[in-house]
Parts: structure tokens; sequence; C-alpha cells
């Protein structure tokens, strides 16, 4: 007997083997359903949800590779990350950590696309092009990331995120998955009649409008 999910997952590939975009587009509509409805959950405030970006970790990552910092100092800030987190965790927050692991193949192929872009938007710094140079000790310094603060009150999570599509629809899904909220009765909202327009007449201020280009 054929898997019906894993059907449907194959229906919303294109032959490249990337997702159709009608089918992400879809996917992507219902999980911000579910990320409205997990809002209206309480949180630590109620709707509140914090993003932290990795500049968190890049003592341990950028500082650490590039020679922004020194060994000791990373030492430290690695001792102290596991701690930290167990204090928040212990606090009653949900803390998830996501990776977001990219192939060699595709960084490549990525900033190839950026350096060949003829709408000259992107821009690669001394920096991208060092940090490019450098992929394997990010990976060790990543490797001594996971080992000291990988841990089973705050693990790390990682996203395949070559194809971003998937990416994004996997991390959402599994966010919501992490998180318990049920959807919440709201009343019903009816619009309040209008008053009266009564003596109010319409104004011959010249308004400075923008032009409407579109």
């Amino acid at each position: 007997m054929s898997d019906p999910t894993s059907s449907a997952k194959n229906d919303a590939i294109d032959s490249n083997g990337k997702l159709k975009r009608k089918d992400y587009e879809r996917e992507l509509a219902r999980l911000h359903v579910e990320l409205v409805k997990l809002h209206q959950s309480h949180m630590p405030a109620a709707g509140e949800i914090v993003i932290f970006d990795r500049s968190w970790y890049n003592r341990a990552g950028v500082e650490r590779v590039l020679g922004f910092c020194t060994e000791q100092q990373v030492k430290h800030f690695l001792e102290m990350v596991p701690i930290f987190e167990r204090v928040v965790v212990e606090d009653g927050i949900i803390l998830l950590k996501y990776w977001l692991e990219v192939s060699s193949d595709e960084q490549t192929r990525r900033l190839e696309a950026r350096i060949d872009d003829g709408r000259k938007i992107w821009k690669l710094s001394d920096m991208d092009l060092k940090s490019y140079s450098r992929w394997y000790d990010y990976s060790r310094a990543r490797d001594e990331t996971f080992l000291a603060s990988d841990t089973a009150w705050a693990p790390w999570y990682v996203v395949h995120s070559d194809n971003k599509r998937r990416a994004r629809l996997n991390t959402l899904t599994h966010i919501l998955s992490k998180i318990p909220y049920e959807e919440l009765k709201r009343p019903k909202v009816e619009l309040p009649k209008r008053q009266h327009r009564g003596d109010y007449k319409d104004t011959d201020y010249p308004f400075r409008v923008i032009p409407e280009v579109f």
C-alpha cells in the first residue's frame, strides 16, 4: 500500500526536484495561520516571540575563526553558554535553537550567483571572501560549539537549508510541534454603525497626495 503522505510530497516536487511554488505558498499560508493561533497562547509575555540571530554565538564562530577574540575568551564563552541557557529554560522560557546547515557546493553556488548578478544589488565584502576560504575552520568551530552547547535542556536542531523553501516550511512545522497551543475561541466581531454626517462638509484642503505610479 502506498503512503499518501509520500505521494502528496512527490506531487509537490517538480521535475528538477524543487518544491513547486504553488505548493510552497499554500503550505506557508497554512503555517502562518497556525503561527497566529500560537501567538494567542500565553507565552512569557502574551503573544511574544523573541528571535536571536547567529550573532549570539559569534564569539564561538566568526570572531574565533577570523581572529577577533582570544582562545581564552572562546573557552570562557563556551563554558558560560550552557549555564546561561539552563537558567533561561528553568525560568519557564521555551528555548529553540536552529542551525541552518548549508553544503559547501550550495554556498559556492549562492556566492557565485551574487557575483554574476547583473543588477549589482549584491556586494561581497572582503570578510565574505575571507570567510568563504575558511570553510573547515568554521566546521571545526561548529563542532566545538555543538559539543559545548547541544544540551538536554537546550538542544540544537539542524535544518538542511540548501533548499530555502523546504527549510522554511520544515522549520516552521518543527517550531509548531515543540510549543503546545490550542485554537482559542474568539468573539464574533460586528462593525458598529457609523455616525450620521450631520453638518460635516468635505474639505477643500490642498492635500499633498503622492503620485500614483502603481
